[in-house]
């Protein structure tokens, strides 16, 4: 699994033409899940990232998280994480997760950030979407399980 979090001012999704989700200060998460990615892995990283100190308390330093800013996050799914780009010019994607199973996996860990208490909303899995954001630094973190 491989998640890619950037700090918002705010984002939206967008899928033909409408507005899917919208979120206010906070984090959007891109998530790609591979092949053999758990339920526990998701659970690990969803708390990771409730908790990891990337916002700025009053003396500018990254000390506060997503919690502590009461933030919100908007996840979106994105197979194009896993690319094996070593051999060739077109990417390969045959460690992502069949979509059935990845789209599971997704929703379940859009729940597990709201049991943490973040307000959590989601694009449309498996959807051609626009994506908008107001990156907030920019910071841009990468994880992996």
């Amino acid at each position: 699994m491989k998640i890619l979090i950037q700090r918002v001012n705010k984002a939206k999704v967008i899928v033909e033409e409408k507005l899917i989700s919208e979120i206010g200060p906070g984090i959007l998460v891109l998530l790609g899940i591979k092949k053999g990615d758990t339920e526990s892995q998701l659970k690990q990283l969803a708390q990771r990232c409730v908790n990891l100190r990337i916002f700025e308390d009053n003396n500018g330093k990254s000390n506060l998280s997503l919690c502590d800013i009461k933030g919100e996050a908007l996840v979106v799914s994105q197979f194009t994480l896993l690319a094996d780009t070593s051999r060739g010019r077109r990417p390969s994607f045959t460690d992502a997760e069949e979509p059935e199973k990845a789209k599971r996996l997704y929703e379940l860990f859009i729940s597990f950030l709201n049991q943490l208490g973040t307000p959590t909303k989601g694009g449309i899995f498996g959807e051609r979407m626009i994506v908008s954001l107001e990156n907030n630094g920019p910071v841009t973190i990468i994880m992996e399980a």
